[in-house]
């Protein structure tokens, strides 16, 4: 079976059965690349510092500095990447950040955040690379929920993975075998290349977006320089009111999932390792459903509104289950995934539904990437400043308090950004460069 054949049966295909290929292609490549990024966030490395300040806090700065400074390249890297070089910058990659953990694996305790800022640096363009082959298309929003699913799922596998190998596992011929918390991240991402570089296999034989795409949202092409500061500056005011509510939203998803250990034993329900898993599994599917079908809204601007619109109920349901948290009509497990859909439905909006459907509604010359990197490298300063504050002297951080206080706060102040933010694109849309065609409905 020749890959010319799959991308020309693809291209006939139903818009069911297209949209399920290439959701089954960018949730399993997404999915295996975090085997890669999270598991060493799951041990604790307790009583083990560097810097006088605990080593995993180390380590997890280290690598999210990497993650940041990757956005930040991606920002021209990811919008100008022509189709045909994804592939093998996407392997490139990988390799890069599989490499860096066999260096932490081997290097001195000293030299180890080294090693994980090296693979943050190439992991932070994996997911712009996996997002080209979806955007601007009719059925877009479904596909990237199907890709979001992932990373709210996956980091919840992958310590429960990193979790079973350090605990021991059976390998025929040397018995039972536990992986201490440094060799255990490189081969739990030696475990996931295989199906990693067959679901990037699949991703390659996905073709471009047909005629009827284009039309309903605008062609999506590489930018340049000039392209990317003419865009900001059409939109800077309400452009900006989203990047400070994706940078709060990133704050705050941060601390939940790089100290998820912590928090769940602040909640006390961390008897079963499989917690991880069980809880991300719940707040996937609700925040799929809820962000996947904006594809059945075919007017732009009412899923543009629509979405902002379901942000803002996700920044009160986060806020509602603090309190009810605090006032004990909440445990700890339906919390954990009450407050995980409200947080991630905002958050994956952005990735799903306001930026495409913003792009198609002012039809500028722009793409996917660049406002998703635009966003993400913002993001990730945002919560590597955080860190570092939270390492003062006259700061010390109960994580499951901090994740308690940030909820709240992060919330009020997102919910009057999206307010501010649609208040100054509807008054944008009036406009008569906000001119989009009536397409076709998109169904899958």
């Amino acid at each position: 079976m020749s890959s010319n054949w799959i991308t020309n049966r693809l291209e006939k295909a139903s818009p069911t059965t297209f949209s399920v290929y290439c959701i089954v292609a960018a949730f399993g490549a997404y999915f295996c690349m975090y085997a890669f990024r999270k598991p060493f966030t799951a041990a604790t490395y307790e009583g083990m510092q560097q810097f006088e300040i605990s080593l995993k806090t180390v380590l997890v700065t280290s690598q999210v500095f990497g993650y940041m400074v990757s956005k930040f390249l991606g920002i021209k890297v990811i919008s100008e990447m022509p189709p045909h070089r994804r592939t093998l910058a996407f392997i490139a990659m990988m390799a890069v950040a599989e490499g860096a953990l066999l260096l932490y694996a081997i290097v001195p305790l000293p030299l180890k955040f080294v090693c994980l800022f090296l693979n943050g640096l190439p992991l932070g363009m994996i997911f712009g690379l996996v997002l080209s082959y979806l955007e601007g298309r009719r059925v877009t929003e479904a596909l990237n929920a199907g890709l979001c699913a992932s990373f709210i799922l996956s980091s919840g596998v992958v310590k429960t993975v990193a979790l079973r190998l350090m605990e021991g596992v059976n390998i025929p011929g040397y018995g039972t075998v536990a992986f201490s918390p440094f060799w255990m991240p490189f081969v739990e991402g030696l475990i996931f290349s295989l199906p990693l570089f067959f679901f990037v296999w699949m991703l390659r034989q996905i073709p471009p977006p047909h005629a009827e795409d284009i039309a309903q949202r605008s062609e999506r092409r590489p930018m340049t320089r000039s392209d990317r500061w003419d865009f900001f500056q059409l939109y800077a005011f309400g452009l900006t009111c989203m990047i400070v509510t994706y940078i709060l939203l990133t704050i705050v998803r941060s601390i939940r999932d790089d100290f998820a250990t912590e928090i769940w034993i602040g909640l006390g329900e961390l008897d079963n390792p499989d917690v991880f898993a069980h809880s991300e599994f719940w707040v996937m599917i609700g925040v799929t459903a809820v962000n996947g079908a904006a594809i059945f809204i075919r007017n732009n601007r009412t899923a543009f509104r629509t979405a902002v619109i379901t942000m803002i109920g996700g920044f009160l349901l986060t806020c509602l289950s603090v309190v009810a948290y605090q006032r004990g009509l909440l445990g700890g497990f339906s919390f954990m995934v009450i407050s995980g859909m409200g947080m991630y439905v905002p958050y994956v909006a952005f990735h799903t539904t306001l930026f495409e459907r913003m792009i198609a509604v002012f039809r500028a010359k722009s793409n996917l990437g660049y406002l998703m990197y635009l966003a993400d490298a913002t993001g990730y300063l945002g919560y590597v400043i955080v860190m570092l504050a939270r390492n003062s002297p006259w700061l010390k951080v109960d994580h499951l308090k901090l994740y308690l206080v940030t909820s709240v706060w992060i919330s009020l102040a997102s919910l009057a950004c999206m307010i501010a933010s649609l208040y100054y694109f509807e008054r944008r849309m009036i406009e008569p460069t906000a001119v989009e065609p009536e397409p076709e409905p998109a169904t899958v």
